[in-house]
């Protein structure tokens, strides 16, 4: 079983930027990043495949990068021109090592029923 662990999250001002991370303890041929407001279903940001093939819902393409170092086993969220609306609890995701999700199976839409793995979440407020 792979675990995931993020970080980095805070509090930020209007405009402001952050690197959210999630470290991974194993393989994962597809990892993501996902969102949820309070009170608010949970909304996906990107995607990517171990191979560093990313996708992302295009409302996020425009001030969130998602990267991937594999000697790290770590997934990054970078986010840039922060907004009070993008105050939620950003969570990591994962495929189990087992299954082989890659392609147009490795998509941040919600459901992804093949992400089966979540890490505890973590917090971004944004403050104007």
């Amino acid at each position: 079983q792979v675990e995931l662990v993020e970080s980095g999250g805070g509090s930020v001002d209007v405009g402001g930027s952050l690197r959210l991370s999630c470290i991974a303890s194993g393989y994962s041929y597809c990892l993501g990043w996902f969102r949820e407001e309070s009170g608010e279903e949970r909304e996906g940001i990107a995607t990517i495949e171990w191979t560093g093939s990313a996708t992302y819902v295009e409302s996020m393409k425009a001030r969130f990068t998602i990267s991937i170092d594999t000697s790290k086993k770590t997934v990054y969220l970078e986010m840039n021109h922060l907004q009070p609306n993008d105050t939620a609890i950003y969570y990591c995701a994962a495929a189990s090592p087992h299954r082989v999700v890659t392609g147009s199976f490795c998509h941040p839409g919600v459901p992804n029923e093949y992400l089966d793995l979540w890490g505890q979440g973590t917090l971004v407020t944004v403050s104007s």
